[in-house]
């Protein structure tokens, strides 16, 4: 069994030239990744003369009113408003609805491009990352949580600009009629947002909250869903599955603290801020009866005051929302923040596919698991990694293969450091096949190619014959069409692990790194997996890592790890006699099986 995954320690890394969600705001962010930036500003502009186009009635209402007041009869002035009032609702519908679409093909064409960003950060960050997260995290950032960005961004950009905008121009407009009565219009406006202000503080803090309670509930829903089988076998059930009940119970109670502490605030701002009419109307029927007030201005005043709030109130929707985008902004930024592996721009030029490791130090977290480790692995020779478990021949197979950057020291492959490789060309030379093999859900004949994306038919069957598998495969009512189920669950051990070694194999790359490839292998299928491995690595440079020590007694090299350092190396014979630890190992390990 390998290690068990942990987060690495820093090692030698390239940043990423994004900058910290920190330092912007969400939807500035959120444009920083997008490739439509025109589009959003056409949108804005689009939505900002609509906004205005909503206030247009309110002018129409009151010039109708002072005309009225001024003793107008003249039918035709009041149909000219009206007419007015109704042009600006239809520029509003138009440039609305407009607007919408527009910002909503920006949007998912930026959704897009996220979800590439992030699926192609995964691709550049150390390994120990990807396996340290747990898959439910990864999953709900990528589809969930990308997906929330949609509602907010399609609309933040127009409407939050427009929304905002055309109130400060209606009481610019009202300072200019009346300041006195343009002042007290603002008065409950402004203690609605100090309700708000009350609701947004520790805001972030109760929302993150909820995010957290709601990462643990899915992360442990992945894991229930995947154990089911041994929660059915020991009659438990999902209440009394503890840790799943805790965690919905602990999501439950977060979100509903979260709506207390928001509720109260809220209701608060919804009931003072649109008052406006509550101070304008007396302060002008006293302006009015003191004789420093038109009656003309003063109704027009009342009626532009009551328009002030509206476009607000559908900004303040929008503080909601924005916090909890923001909060997934941060989530996203930190891991197309996080530090790339260190690999060259140009291509290296090894001679040969001998492995050198110099002096590598390797840490997880605080704790070096890898302590000063000095190897050569020759060219075309089999060399395997042995020891306790825990040891370290995972990790160290996993630093050859670049999944990690060492701490201190170099991993070289053809006297040319890892570094000096660019990550499509390191990943050209090295197959890395363990007992866990991942098949996607997709035909065996796609699973197969993924090995050389450009091969034909003719090739993924040839080393499908090669691997041991086209009898099975050829058995099957659809072929190589057969679709294998996620993880390949569609197939036994032995048959997703013949497969993937014929993904392996079309690969051709010079190096392979066997993790334990028959350990799921049932007895029967072993001896098929052990004759198509053999084809795999002849002529190439293998490593291997045995858990059963009598697999690998032929090897040209046997390299025994001991608490993440290199105890002895040598051949099966040579470490029988100079090495107690290899001895009693193999020696427990023959007497297991003759026992069985």
């Amino acid at each position: 069994m390998s290690e068990t995954h942990k987060k690495p320690a820093p090692a030698s890394t390239s940043t990423s030239t994004s900058t910290s969600a920190t330092q912007s705001m969400p939807v500035v962010r959120l444009l920083q990744w997008s490739q439509r930036k025109g589009l959003y500003f056409l949108s804005a502009v689009l939505a900002i003369i609509g906004v205005a186009g909503t206030i247009v009635p309110y002018f129409a209402a009151a010039n109708m009113i002072v005309g009225i007041l001024s003793g107008v009869r003249d039918w035709g002035f009041f149909v000219g408003w009206g007419l007015f009032a109704a042009g600006g609702y239809v520029l509003y519908l138009v440039c609305h609805y407009t607007s919408t679409a527009v910002s909503h093909v920006a949007t998912f064409a930026t959704i897009s491009r996220i979800r590439l960003l992030l699926a192609h950060k995964l691709t550049r960050v150390p390994m120990g990352y990807v396996l340290d997260t747990p898959s439910g995290t990864l999953k709900s950032l990528i589809v969930e949580k990308v997906d929330s960005i949609e509602t907010t961004l399609a609309h933040a950009v127009p409407e939050l600009t427009s929304n905002v905008l055309v109130p400060i121009v209606v009481v610019v407009y009202l300072f200019m009629l009346d300041w006195r009565l343009a002042l007290s219009a603002l008065v409950p406006i402004a203690v609605g947002m100090l309700c708000t202000m009350g609701m947004a503080k520790d805001y972030a803090q109760w929302y993150g909250r909820t995010v957290e309670a709601s990462k643990v509930m899915n992360n442990t829903s992945v894991e229930y869903v995947a154990g089911i089988e041994v929660i059915k076998a020991f009659g438990q059930s999902a209440s009394s599955y503890e840790k799943f009940s805790q965690a919905v119970r602990i999501s439950a109670h977060s979100f509903i603290d979260w709506m207390a502490h928001c509720q109260i605030w809220s209701d608060g701002a919804l009931s003072i801020a649109p008052a406006t009419l509550v101070t304008v109307l007396p302060l002008g029927c006293l302006f009015v009866v003191q004789g420093t007030l038109d009656p003309a201005v003063f109704a027009m005043c009342a009626v532009l005051s009551v328009g002030i709030f509206p476009p607000l109130y559908a900004a303040l929707g929008f503080t909601d929302t924005l916090a909890q985008v923001g909060t997934t902004v941060e989530e996203i930024a930190a891991v197309l923040d996080l530090p790339e592996q260190n690999r060259s721009a140009t291509k290296a030029s090894p001679d040969g596919h001998d492995i050198t490791l110099s002096d590598v130090h390797f840490s997880y977290d605080a704790d070096e698991v890898i302590h000063g480790v000095d190897l050569h692995i020759a060219s075309g020779h089999i060399t395997a990694l042995v020891g306790p478990s825990g040891s370290g021949k995972s990790t160290l197979a996993r630093l050859i293969a670049g999944f990690w950057d060492p701490n201190t020291g170099t991993v070289s492959i053809g006297g040319c450091t890892l570094e000096e490789f660019t990550a499509d060309q390191l990943a050209a030379q090295i197959v890395y096949v363990d007992q866990d093999s991942y098949l996607f859900d997709d035909t065996i004949m796609n699973s197969i190619r993924m090995g050389s994306p450009d091969a034909s038919d003719e090739d993924v069957i040839a080393c499908a014959q090669a691997s041991g598998c086209h009898e099975f495969i050829s058995a099957l009512p659809q072929g190589y069409q057969t679709v294998v189920g996620g993880s390949g669950g569609h197939l036994s051990g032995g048959e997703r692990q013949r497969v993937a070694i014929a993904r392996a194999m079309l690969k051709d790359a010079p190096i392979i790194l066997l993790d334990e490839a028959t350990a799921y292998a049932d007895p029967e299928s072993e001896a098929e997996v052990e004759s198509a491995v053999a084809r795999l690595v002849r002529g190439k440079t293998l490593v291997v890592i045995a858990h059963r020590l009598s697999t690998v007694r032929d090897a040209d090299q046997i390299v025994v790890m001991n608490k993440g350092c290199i105890e002895a190396q040598g051949t099966h014979s040579e470490l029988m006699q100079q090495c107690p630890l290899y001895a009693s190992m193999y020696n427990a390990h023959i007497g297991a099986r003759d026992v069985a």
